[in-house]
């Protein structure tokens, strides 16, 4: 089994990175401070972190596959990512309340050893129920949207916020499993052999 290396700190994306290969990878985080880059639109933006945060994290191996994400959540043209206040998380979902967003993802996997990089965005559409004052407050309340992209956890008590949704269930909570499989099974590595 070649190395694979997780260059996030989200425990979301550690379990389902574990979900799909078990625990044959590390976590190492990257330093790459993410930050605005004028003219990108949300998916390049995405892309962009996740291939910054994986060249950091690169050159730190002699060999091994690196994987890095960054996950934003795009409402009315507006980026939304992780709040950083209470009141922050509460502006985030009153303006995201009834709306359709879309949920993308930036995927980077690095094969330091070929030198081979996949880049790329996956975007889920996602139906946000129309959410009261006192919803919204109480949700704010339990912590969850503290460090979530567009303040909502659909893997946690969030899920009761969300409507329906179209694509990768698991791009929402921050890994999209179908393609990253693709990708690793395009570098040689048969995840259904991992153990």
């Amino acid at each position: 089994m070649r190395r694979i290396v997780l260059a996030s700190a989200s425990p979301r994306r550690k379990e389902l990175l574990r979900q799909l290969i078990g625990d044959n990878f590390e976590v190492f985080v990257s330093s790459y401070e993410e930050g605005p880059q004028p003219g990108m639109d949300a998916a390049e933006l995405v892309v962009h972190h996740s291939l910054s945060k994986a060249r950091d994290v690169a050159w730190k191996f002699d060999s091994g596959i690196i994987i890095s994400a960054d996950t934003v959540v795009l409402c009315e043209g507006q980026v939304l990512g992780k709040p950083h206040s209470p009141e922050k998380a509460t502006e985030m979902l009153d303006h995201i309340s009834g709306k359709f967003v879309k949920v993308i993802t930036g995927m980077t996997v690095f094969d330091i050893d070929s030198g081979s990089v996949v880049s790329v965005p996956e975007i889920t559409d996602v139906k946000m129920k129309e959410m009261s004052v006192a919803e919204i407050a109480s949700y704010v309340r339990s912590g969850e949207p503290m460090d979530k992209a567009g303040a909502f956890a659909i893997q946690g008590k969030g899920a009761v916020l969300v409507e329906s949704i179209s694509g990768d269930f698991f791009n929402v909570v921050g890994l999209p499993l179908f393609r990253l499989g693709l990708i690793l099974e395009g570098m040689g590595i048969d995840i259904f052999e991992v153990e």
